[in-house]
């Protein structure tokens, strides 16, 4: 199991235009070539996005891309015509296949805090095509089948113990709260990346939400 901390991500975006990034993996000008994907996860990226704040149109492929709100509302639009407003609790995936532009904008009042994570597709190519779940249930998972891979959402009371999936790689991210993994102590932004996953727990030091990607290879 190899911890990484949130200290320890990249910084990234452009804080003079209210966008604040924190990369888990190599990304853009933070090129580190022992940091490149763990399984099918490529990115794992935080996003703070002030209130009128957002990226504007530009490009995906090949990528499958996951994202979950922390705190406030994203606005989506793609070139495909899909225009959503993406709030806590739901799940957003953009399969960019072999192409396809799109914008995320903080239009709200409240500042906007959301991680999108990056999978790296089993075949490239294909048709783009989107998919928005809105508040999913506790222990639902998600599954990813482009990438071979399925999301576990779980939300945890203090003293609430939950299964790590088993499976040949498994990453785990705090999106809030404090867990106990394996003995090891994670906070907010923390993360887990666990090779050979086998009967491992995780246990809610305080009221948590986790994170956990079940992914073949």
């Amino acid at each position: 199991m190899d911890v990484r901390r949130a200290a320890e991500r990249y910084p990234g975006g452009d804080p003079a235009t209210g966008i604040e990034s924190r990369h888990a993996f190599s990304f853009g000008p933070h090129y580190d070539p022992d940091n490149l994907r763990f399984g099918a996860v490529i990115a794992c990226n935080e996003e703070r996005l002030a209130p009128g704040a957002g990226f504007d149109e530009h490009p995906h492929s090949h990528t499958e891309i996951v994202t979950w709100v922390v705190e406030g509302e994203l606005t989506h639009r793609d070139s495909e015509g899909n225009e959503t407003v993406v709030r806590r609790g739901d799940v957003q995936r953009l399969s960019s296949a072999g192409g396809v532009r799109h914008v995320e904008r903080n239009d709200g009042a409240e500042p906007l805090i959301f991680v999108q994570m990056w999978l790296a597709p089993v075949r490239p190519g294909g048709e783009p095509s989107y998919e928005i779940v809105r508040g999913i249930a506790d222990s639902t998972p998600y599954a990813v089948p482009e990438a071979g891979a399925m999301l576990h959402v779980r939300r945890l009371v203090a003293g609430e113990r939950t299964a790590v999936p088993d499976g040949a790689y498994v990453y785990v991210y705090v999106v809030r709260g404090e867990v106990r993994l394996g003995g090891e102590p994670l906070g907010p932004g923390d993360s887990a990346r666990v090779v050979g996953a086998e009967g491992l727990e995780a246990e809610g030091l305080t009221p948590a939400e986790l994170l956990m990607w079940e992914m073949a290879g």
